[in-house]
Formats: C-alpha cells, structure tokens, sequence
C-alpha cells in the first residue's frame, strides 16, 4: 500500500514540481489548494492564493493523475495572520505575515487537514531541508536546514516549526535549484513550467500593504511629529503604520545627509529619525522564542538573521528572563521590531524569536 501524501499546490512551479517528484517516487500524492476567498492581483505578478492559482493547480492535478481538493482557509487567515499584520502595524511595529502562515495554516491548520485524509505526510513546495540529528538518535529529533540553492532558501520562514510538525513533512525541492525545478517542469510538460514566481503577500491585491492598512485602520491613522535623536521638530508624517525602521524615502525631510527612521514611538504616534549610525544596533531583545530541536540554556555563538533578505552575522544568543538577547559583534542597520530574528548553527536553524 502507498503512503499517502498531501502536497500543498498553490498552482505555482515549486508546488507543482513538489507534487511531480513524490508521484515519481511511488507516493500516493492528493494535491490540496488554500482558498481565502481574496481577489486576484491587479499587479502583473500572481499571488499564490487566488483563483487563478486553484485553476493552475487543478491542471496540474490533471496532468499528473492525482486527486485534487480545495479548502476554504479565509477564517484562519483572517484570524491568525491578517488581523495580526494590521495590529503590529498599527503599532508601530513592522510583522512577517509569511512566517505566521507558515505557522498557523500551512503546518498546522492545513497540516490537520492532511491527517483527516490518512495522509502520514504534508509535503510543499519550500526551499529548506529535514535531517535526523545523529546525535540524538534514541529521541529522534528532527533538524530544519538550509535548502541546496542558497538563494531561494526559506529556512528563514519555516523557524517556527518544531519536532511534531517536521517529523509529518516533506520538502522535495531541497536539493534542487530553482532551474532544475523548473527544467524538471518542463520536462514533465506542466502547464505552469514557464509561470512567474509569486512576490506579493497573497491579501495584498494591489501590491501595496499601505492601502490595504488604509482600508481596515479607517480613521485611525494619523498624522504626527517627525523629530531627531534630541527631540527637535523636524516635520511630520502621514500616520506611522506607513514607515518602518530604517526606511529613508518618503520623510520629506532635508538635513544636507541621509537620514533614516531610527525609531517609532506608538503612543506618542511619533517618528524619530538619525544617520545611519543611530539606525544600526548591536544589541537587542526577542521574544515569543522557538526552538526547532532543543531550547538553549546557556550563552552560544550563532550566525543571526535580522530579516529575509539580511545577511547572517556572527552574533552571541544570550538566555534571559524575557526571552533571549542578541549581541552581534558589529552594528547592524534597521534591526526592527515585530520582525523575525533567526539564528544558526552553520545550515541549521537553532530557532529564532520577534524583535522588541
């Protein structure tokens, strides 16, 4: 008897391969698509979640000879990840809405879904890998890790998954680069083979998380004061869920130098901004802490990841009572609040925790 699998297909190339390679390797593959019931983009880019999407999918599915559902997710979505994304933003604060879906549907509502259908695994399309740690054998811990092709990595995302979702997932696409990938759809005549990547978050139809805010914060964003490092005047802003730490375009401010946002004070609904200097840090606190195998009880060196697109740098990752203090060797620019800290042990994600 097959062992059952559930693939995740957005109705794009990875998720579309993902499902591909399984079916080569004797799976029995039931292809799934998350409906949020949102409206397609009106950038050229597709998102992952709309209707064209689930038509891509189910081609996929036809091509391939598996079964395919869709399931409604608009409840969890709204829920868990976009009632989030609109308070952190609210707040000053600047959220990753990628690594709560990841959290909340993908590896746990959607993985649920899968073990209704007796499926013993939920597989997607992500670029990242799942080891057994050698050392710990008798207790069989799993490791999350870097995927082959660095580029498209996404362990970054994935760093709140623990051992009782990652010992039910499979990520096909780990020792693949993204043109193998799609070589391998190619191949295989797929109808989506040549299809653009999704960039967007998939409840940002117009591609611009400021409008959307616009939308659900009616009447709540205000303008403010703009002021420096000392507290003097400098002008004012259109309402702080539109900047993020670091940003520089869009202040309207002319000092003769750059200047950048250096913080953003909620209740005050004030923004400060500084050189580039006074907008880097080496020390700072997370919280809401996971770890992927074992928690850390004692000061170790890692490399950390401030955001997605931050390269990772030495740092130490330091136990404390709120959760874990990060102290990296040199400053680093824009450490800002609400995002996702990671850190590592060479390809493997330790865990990581929210920037305060």
């Amino acid at each position: 008897m097959k062992t059952r699998v559930v693939v995740a297909m957005s109705g794009g190339v990875d998720s579309s391969v993902a499902a591909l390679l399984l079916t080569q390797q004797g799976y029995e593959v039931v292809g799934v698509t998350m409906c949020f019931n949102l409206p397609d983009a009106v950038t050229k880019k597709p998102t992952c979640c709309g209707l064209q999407g689930i038509d891509d999918a189910r081609r996929v599915a036809h091509v391939l000879g598996v079964r395919h559902y869709v399931f409604n997710m608009q409840k969890v979505l709204q829920e868990k990840v976009i009632e989030d994304f609109v308070h952190e933003y609210a707040e000053g604060r600047t959220p990753n809405p990628c690594v709560r879906c990841n959290q909340y549907i993908k590896f746990d509502a959607l993985l649920k879904k899968a073990h209704a259908l007796d499926a013993q695994f939920l597989a997607t399309g992500h670029f990242a890998r799942i080891a057994r740690d050698r050392h710990f054998k008798s207790r069989s811990l799993f490791l999350l890790q870097k995927a082959k092709d660095l580029k498209k990595d996404q362990s970054y995302f994935l760093y709140r998954l623990g051992q009782r979702q990652l010992r039910h997932i499979l990520f096909p696409l780990s020792e693949y680069t993204k043109e193998e990938v799609r070589q391998l759809a190619r191949q295989a005549g797929l109808p989506v083979a040549e299809k653009i990547a999704s960039q967007e978050i998939c409840f940002l139809p117009e591609g611009d998380y400021r409008i959307f805010l616009q939308r659900c914060l009616q009447g709540k964003i205000l303008p403010g004061p703009i002021v420096d490092t000392k507290g003097n005047l400098l002008g004012t802003h259109r309402g702080i869920a539109f900047y993020t730490i670091g940003q520089r375009e869009g202040l309207g401010i002319a000092r003769g130098f750059p200047v950048y946002v250096t913080a953003i004070h909620a209740k005050k609904n004030e923004i400060v901004v500084g050189s580039a200097e006074e907008a880097a840090k080496r020390a700072f606190v997370v919280t809401q802490v996971h770890f992927v195998a074992s928690a850390l009880k004692k000061k170790v060196a890692a490399k950390v990841r401030i955001r997605y697109n931050h390269k990772e740098m030495p740092a130490e990752v330091i136990p404390i009572s709120e959760g874990l203090e990060i102290r990296f060797k040199r400053p680093q620019f824009a450490v800002t609040p609400g995002q996702s800290s990671v850190f590592y042990d060479g390809d493997t994600v330790l865990g990581g925790g929210i920037i305060v």
